[in-house]
């Protein structure tokens, strides 16, 4: 489906964009050919280097990419609002504003555009993420708990572009937040264990008095789960498959929750199951389940979770994209939710997967939750 829709705008772009401009014959074919690859280079490089969820190849190369699949997109978008603009003109008999739309100047500069904003987007999405930080109220939180830290990592993608020497920034930015526990909510990498061997080793290095718990999301799926479930757990990790652990303080108990990843269907592995993780559970302690999408909020909530904390979306991307992830995410795409009596926290990712790593006006983080008692 993606190279369905990145081939209709790909011709979309040549016809309205590319085809029209004044130049010879033989550069508007190699310009034509090149917004082509660029809609179709996913899977152009899976077939040598790689698959698509994780191209072997050079990081610039990936980052080129990235920046000339993104300025499609946005140069696709742009190109509709001219012509979008070109359709009223004419329905408003505005003989100027006709001509300004159809002279050879706004086609051209919005290629121009849509290409500066790829790179500058492709640029901040393998920038080092900062620190955000948010408390949360929890209704019968014990007071051994308040003021407890839990910090958030998620969307984390150790690639060939997001290589082990942006993981130790991370690892040490969330170290120097200096955290009770830190949950990973899913996607920690791309690719085989082999082929990530000294990317992902840097998560070994994170520090916590109560440990790191990790969730599985839909791409550890897409490469040796089994391989990867034992790699996460030999650097020390807590994965949770559908289970719980219990963190005690002065008497008191937190219950950490952890489901799958409903793509777990296609491989035969168990689909997220909230009762099976919550079995044996203490009752009386609050529950903060770990779900890397967002979708089943109401669902959970309505069975008594108190927190989830999920990624996934990435936050949409890109302002104005958002509304579209929302759509395919129950409506979650960024930040804080209430949902019934759950608070439901969707982070916008550390990193980005390789095939669209481009973020504009939705900065990546590393979340700090500070649990605070309801006060009644």
């Amino acid at each position: 489906m993606l190279s369905v829709i990145a081939s209709l705008l790909a011709l979309y772009v040549v016809l309205r964009l590319v085809w029209p401009l004044r130049l010879p014959l033989a550069v508007r074919l190699v310009l034509s050919v090149l917004v082509f690859a660029m809609a179709l280079h996913h899977r152009i490089v899976a077939q040598f280097a790689g698959t698509m969820a994780s191209p072997e190849i050079p990081k610039m190369a990936i980052a080129a990419l990235a920046t000339g699949f993104t300025a499609l997109l946005l140069g696709a978008l742009f190109l509709l609002l001219l012509d979008g603009a070109l359709l009223v003109a004419r329905l408003l008999r505005s003989t100027k504003g006709v001509a300004v739309l159809r002279s050879r100047w706004p086609r051209p500069v919005a290629g121009v555009l849509a290409l500066g904003l790829g790179a500058f987007g492709v640029n901040q999405g393998m920038a080092v993420p900062k620190p955000r930080s948010i408390e949360v109220e929890i209704a019968g939180l014990p007071a051994a708990f308040d003021g407890y830290r839990v910090l958030q990592l998620t969307d984390i993608h150790a690639s060939r572009q997001l290589t082990g020497d942006w993981v130790e920034k991370v690892v040490a930015e969330s170290n120097a937040l200096h955290p009770d526990l830190v949950v990973i909510t899913g996607d920690l990498i791309d690719g085989t264990v082999a082929a990530r061997a000294n990317d992902y080793r840097p998560l070994g290095e994170l520090q916590a008095p109560d440990g790191v718990i990790a969730i599985t999301g839909n791409h550890e799926y897409y490469a040796q789960y089994a391989d990867w479930m034992q790699a996460f757990r030999g650097l020390g990790m807590q994965v949770l498959e559908n289970t719980h652990a219990e963190v005690r303080r002065d008497g008191a108990t937190l219950t950490i929750a952890g489901v799958t990843d409903p793509v777990a269907a296609r491989y035969g592995l168990p689909m997220p199951d909230l009762d099976a993780a919550l079995l044996g559970a203490d009752p009386r302690a609050p529950v903060i389940l770990l779900d890397h999408r967002p979708l089943q909020a109401a669902a959970n909530a309505a069975r008594g979770v108190k927190l989830q904390l999920s990624g996934h979306t990435h936050g949409g991307h890109i302002v104005g994209m958002d509304r579209l992830v929302k759509q395919a995410n129950g409506g979650f795409v960024s930040g804080r939710y209430q949902v019934g009596d759950m608070t439901l926290y969707v982070s916008n990712g550390a990193g980005l997967w390789p095939g669209f790593a481009a973020r504009i006006g939705v900065p990546s983080e590393i979340t700090l939750v500070t649990l605070k008692a309801r006060r009644s």
